[in-house]
């Protein structure tokens, strides 16, 4: 019997056993942030350098409730349009907290919030070679994510649906060809807006799921934390034990033999 707490998963050299990520926007405050991530047994939290309080003393300041020794904390480029956005963002990231695992989105339309993959790939090979580890949100592309991960992509991230939607995954097919082609960590990004998305997302064979509005925006975030993190338990067990085939005709659970 597999140990779910136990059943860790590693990127880019670093090991962890939570396989839900949080974020850390849209929350009523940063108490009801933090009590969220722990009801979530989050160990990963997202935070967007542009939109989170991270130095400035005389306003509310995340690390005063998210404490960056009990979170990894994950820059991300939230709200940047072009791969010099991004990459002058995780630069001055990696100056003020010395963060090199970061997360890169690079938005195309704010309608839709859909990365720009061209600019996403671009900006990619300069965190590389500037020695980013660098988690990257994507499309759902089978073919787009291959190509992060051979520019060096430490993680890639397709999205489920767009983001804040709460649409849950759109296309479960090619969540799952990316996943069997995947040799890096595969994670469901944006759209996951209820339990049920998350646990279908690990049933797919993903790694880990991250969560933001789907939490925040819930009418109790810390109770719906407290569901992501039994969904993801539960999606990664039934990935692990393997789902009995479909079948189109029905099939007795008790033998029909010797019936009287």
């Amino acid at each position: 019997m597999t140990d779910a707490y136990a059943d860790t998963w590693t990127v880019a050299g670093r090991t962890f056993s939570s396989r839900l990520i949080v974020g850390t926007g849209k929350y009523a405050d940063y108490a009801q942030n933090a009590a969220a991530a722990e009801a979530a047994g989050a160990d990963i939290v997202t935070v967007a350098l542009r939109r989170v309080n991270l130095s400035d003393p005389s306003q509310p300041m995340l690390v005063d409730h998210l404490k960056p020794e009990r979170f990894t904390f994950l820059p991300n480029t939230a709200g940047c349009f072009t791969g010099e956005d991004a990459v002058r963002t995780l630069r001055l990231a990696r100056e003020a907290g010395g963060w090199n695992l970061v997360k890169l989105e690079v938005l195309s339309d704010s309608a839709h919030l859909y990365p720009d993959m061209i600019e996403t790939l671009r900006a990619l090979d300069l965190l590389v070679k500037d020695g980013f580890d660098v988690m990257v949100y994507c499309t759902d592309d089978v073919v787009m994510a291959k190509r992060l991960e051979e520019a060096g992509a430490a993680a890639v991230m397709p999205a489920a649906s767009p983001i804040g939607s709460g649409l849950g995954i759109q296309n479960r097919v090619n969540i799952r060809l990316i996943v069997e082609q995947a040799k890096v960590p595969i994670l469901v990004d944006a759209g996951v807006g209820t339990a049920s998305d998350a646990a279908i997302a690990m049933e797919l064979g993903c790694d880990a799921v991250i969560a933001n509005t789907a939490i925040a925006g819930a009418q109790d975030p810390i109770r719906m934390g407290r569901a992501m993190k039994h969904a993801v338990i539960a999606g990664r067990e039934a990935y692990l034990a393997g789902r009995m085939p479909k079948r189109m005709y029905a099939s007795p659970s008790s033998p029909l033999s010797g019936l009287i």
